[in-house]
């Protein structure tokens, strides 16, 4: 016997977190970012077989102010870089990225000096889908999975609560980090002799 028995149909209770999730993650609106053949799968995503538009995300926007969610598709050169990293510094708070296709995940093929390995040395990146090129139902896949991730995100406080522990965390994982009790720091200190021991 919760109080949501007691109240009439029609009325719903959540939190306001919960409620700027759902909006923002029913409105997330695209800048294109087309680089190469994986852009051509972005663009039958957009078509009437698979349908973006069904999640709210049939405007692509041509500013960068305007648009919240950032495709990389295709591998991204040396001198497309600072481009890239440009139009993310325009693109307005809160914004995300998914790096489409292996080239943009890791460079693929080519690695060389003049592709980026991977699109996370440039900006920050929330969803890595590989393929070469991926299917738009993979493209379709990650959407659902940043909405996922932007439904269930913290607001205020406990946004930077939240990313506190995750940097945390993070570190704990790193190997060899003194001051840390991580599983690698504790096999460090088990395979070095202490100080002082007989040998």
């Amino acid at each position: 016997m919760g109080i949501e028995e007691k109240l009439p149909s029609g009325i719903l209770l959540t939190s306001v977190e919960k409620l700027a999730g759902y909006a923002r993650k029913s409105s997330v609106w695209p800048a294109t970012f087309g680089l190469a053949c994986c852009a051509i799968e972005l663009f039958s995503a957009g078509g009437p077989r698979h349908d973006l538009a069904r999640f709210g995300m049939e405007r692509a926007s041509a500013t960068p102010r305007q648009a919240d969610l950032m495709i990389v598709a295709g591998r991204v050169s040396q001198k497309m870089a600072p481009v890239l990293r440009q139009i993310y510094d325009q693109m307005g708070e809160p914004k995300w990225v998914i790096s489409m296709g292996v080239c943009a995940s890791s460079g693929g093929m080519f690695n060389n000096y003049a592709i980026v390995q991977g699109v996370d040395h440039i900006v920050p990146v929330d969803i890595y889908l590989p393929g070469c090129p991926p299917r738009p139902e993979m493209l379709l896949d990650a959407i659902l999975k940043l909405h996922d991730k932007i439904q269930n995100m913290k607001l205020g406080i406990n946004r930077d609560r939240e990313i506190t522990e995750l940097e945390a965390d993070r570190l704990r994982r790193l190997p060899l980090l003194p001051g840390r009790e991580g599983p690698a720091h504790q096999a460090h200190q088990a395979l070095t002799p202490q100080a002082g021991a007989e040998r």
